[in-house]
């Protein structure tokens, strides 16, 4: 048995990005008890925190452009299961090629979540920014049994109204989960001299019809052209190709990093 402050500080060694391994051989603590610790302390130790959904007057989160952010992240890369011994935890996958997106989830999760603490979990390419809480699908109603794509997607009203006020958060979420800016390039002869010429633009890609409807639903309100690319069997695509409109996704949303 281990008292609650030598958790509390593997816990925190484990936030830092440390691995299993190396937190064991710092303190001594088994790997298979740090494994459950992730995402559940003793009940005496974790904070009271009240949801605000489930409040009786139930209100927005407090960070309601932090959660617009998280919403995309969810919609795109994220899902909510049930924790064996009760509540909830919620997991984003996040590529290790892209350190500075995990800290923005991290901070997204600690923001517009229920006020309990971020561990990261960290897999072959990727980190998962997980909580625990015992109300996420209050705050994420689209959680349902099966995957997003085989299930109707639609956001409550009080989530829509953050959407409509915080257009670029839940856009920037989206592309930062499930979508990307590459370069593309063409050739044409010019004066007979063939030329390349490179040119950016954003994609969005899902295999959910309803989250991609949000997604161009959003790109309409804030005045991005975008069109319907090549579809595979299993996702659709969304292009953002013109100068003007890739211009507006720079300043707003701009590249993984």
């Amino acid at each position: 048995m281990y008292d609650i402050p030598t958790r509390k500080r593997a816990l925190a060694l484990l936030a830092q990005g440390r691995s299993l391994n190396s937190v064991s051989k710092e303190t001594g603590i088994s790997r298979s008890a740090m494994r459950e610790w992730r995402v559940r302390l003793e009940p005496r130790a974790r904070p009271r925190t009240e949801c605000v959904r489930c409040a009786s007057e139930p209100r927005p989160p407090a960070d309601t452009a932090a959660y617009a952010y998280l919403l995309g992240l969810y919609l795109g890369d994220g899902c909510i299961s049930a924790h064996p011994h009760g509540g909830f935890v919620i997991r984003i996958a996040c590529a290790d090629a892209w350190p500075g997106l995990i800290d923005a989830c991290r901070t997204a999760v600690l923001r517009a979540g229920t006020g309990n603490s971020v561990c990261l979990v960290r897999k072959q390419g990727c980190v998962m920014v997980s909580s625990y809480s015992a109300h996420w699908p209050c705050l994420f109603p689209q959680h349902g049994p099966g995957k997003k794509h085989d299930r109707p997607i639609v956001l409550e009203p009080w989530q829509q109204r953050i959407v409509d006020a915080h257009p670029w958060e839940f856009l920037r979420g989206l592309f930062h989960s499930d979508g990307c800016r590459i370069t593309n390039w063409a050739t044409r002869l010019v004066g007979g001299v063939r030329k390349r010429y490179e040119y950016p633009r954003y994609f969005f890609t899902n295999a959910s019809a309803d989250i991609v409807r949000l997604c161009t639903d959003a790109l309409d309100a804030v005045g991005v052209a975008w069109r319907q690319a090549r579809h595979s069997r299993r996702a659709q695509n969304v292009s953002v190709a013109r100068r003007a409109s890739v211009a507006l996704m720079d300043v707003h949303v701009g590249p993984k990093y």
